[in-house]
């Protein structure tokens, strides 16, 4: 039976501003209703496979864990990098456990942020993989190029192995214009996918070929793991020396057991805005339209309104999107340079590429709603049986205000509670805690005053999420 490795890291900067380094692209419903970390472990439905695993990074645990629950996988495991290391550490820890609990599984790897619209291809395309990586081959999906795409990888098939796939010749850069167009018209070339299968001893009888050293790390790392509630920490001491190397170039590139099946199933990295807009529904003039987005004679156009209204006249081949805290305007040719825009947010000093204003907590959610030199206005809301930490602050006061449901509130050695309509003070330096004890959602007002507001003047002594 399969075992899914769901790998899900990375911070998609080229999707900004919805994806963002606290809230990247996999944890997005960029593409329909569920997030493309759901769809991923949705389009499995109909496969003979175990729950999925999970490696994701530390700081995206409860999204992650979130995510999972939506779907009725709370048993899924997912382990935690302190650290990404890229792709190939993050499978050997997961070959690792499995060969640790002494059956050796097929593990199918499959990046969380990938879309695939034919489900049914998809299936018939890891069957055969499945019969190659029973004769010891590792096996990578390569996807039957529509277009001369320069920014993904390449793969020059061989010889065939029988019906189910070809030997692997070479893998090829990102390539130019010029040679990405001889890569499509010599009809051997594939899209590197990101995506493999193959059994859990192979992958690290060939790691240990060309990297012994990473495996000792990752196998010392995993050994030395702790088990928190839902996750599985690896020891942040090993792990984070552990050489930073992709599958491909540690592994795929230099095996002489390298297999690849074709995929055409509807593939994509979402790698850009316009990756998106290929593939999203589309009116009759070629504009995606999503939220509160009001235009006239425009064509060829994403607009994406997330919270307010966004009027649009008289545009064409350009991407609109709007969140609480920004807004991107960018050409439909240019948006690789999008990663250029975070690069110039991040040098100068400012925080919007590390999270939205909506900020997501394993109790909840707050949003910042004002701020000023020596104030902040939040809404939080706590969903119902949580609990912030138990905690302090050195140079901040808080105020909360009820709006709906009711709060336990820990002040010193007080505890009561508030309702709708109420409000409490919590004094610099006071230790206190917020609770939900109801059944419905909680929901108040915070407004901080001191001279300093920052997140890191949070003292916590007591926490349910593992966070002290």
């Amino acid at each position: 039976m399969l075992l899914p490795i769901v790998l899900a890291g990375g911070s998609g900067s080229r999707l900004w501003p919805l994806s963002r380094q606290l809230n990247p692209k996999q944890f997005l419903p960029l593409a329909g209703s569920y997030t493309l970390l759901q769809d991923t472990i949705n389009r499995l439905e109909g496969l003979a496979h175990e729950q999925p695993w999970l490696i994701c990074n530390e700081e995206h645990r409860f999204l992650a864990a979130e995510q999972l629950r939506q779907l009725g996988l709370e048993s899924s495991r997912i382990f935690l990098e302190p650290q990404g290391r890229n792709t190939a550490p993050a499978i050997a820890i997961a070959a690792l456990q499995v060969l640790a609990e002494g059956e050796d599984r097929l593990l199918l790897v499959l990046p969380a942020d990938h879309v695939i619209r034919d489900k049914q291809t998809f299936h018939a395309a890891i069957k055969k993989a499945i019969s190659l990586a029973h004769t010891g081959k590792l096996v990578a999906f390569g996807v039957i190029p529509d277009s001369a795409e320069t920014g993904y990888g390449y793969i020059q098939r061989g010889m065939e192995l029988g019906q189910d796939g070809f030997v692997i010749n070479c893998f090829a850069e990102k390539p130019n214009q010029e040679t990405a167009q001889y890569y499509v018209d010599s009809n051997e070339y594939l899209w590197n996918s990101g995506m493999y299968l193959f059994k859990a001893s192979r992958y690290l009888e060939e790691l240990r070929r060309f990297h012994p050293a990473m495996v000792e790390i990752c196998q010392n790392a995993l050994q030395n793991s702790q088990q928190d509630a839902d996750f599985i920490r690896v020891s942040p001491n090993i792990f984070i020396s552990c050489p930073s190397d992709s599958i491909d170039y540690a592994v795929m590139e230099k095996t002489d057991c390298a297999a690849v099946v074709p995929l055409n199933a509807g593939w994509s990295d979402v790698g850009s805005w316009s990756a998106l807009w290929d593939i999203s529904e589309k009116n009759a003039e070629g504009n995606v339209l999503q939220g509160d987005a009001v235009t006239e004679g425009i064509s060829n156009t994403l607009v994406r309104a997330e919270h307010r209204l966004v009027a649009v006249v008289g545009v064409e081949n350009l991407i609109i999107v709007e969140t609480k805290d920004a807004v991107l305007v960018v050409h439909k040719d240019h948006v690789q340079d999008v990663r250029k825009v975070v690069e110039k947010i991040k040098t100068d000093g400012r925080h919007e590429h590390i999270s939205h204003r909506e900020v997501y907590r394993p109790w909840g959610v707050y949003d910042s709603i004002d701020y000023g030199a020596r104030y902040q206005v939040k809404r939080i809301t706590v969903n119902p049986g949580a609990k912030l930490s138990v905690q302090m602050h050195y140079h901040r006061a808080e105020h909360w205000i009820v709006v709906s449901g009711t709060a336990k509130v820990t002040r010193g050695k007080d505890s009561f509670i508030i309702t709708e309509n109420q409000s409490t003070y919590i004094p610099v330096g006071e230790i206190h805690a917020l609770e939900n004890p109801g059944k419905v959602p909680l929901e108040l007002i915070e407004v901080q005053s001191g001279s300093y507001l920052g997140e890191d003047d949070i003292v916590r002594l007591e926490d349910l999420y593992g966070r002290l």
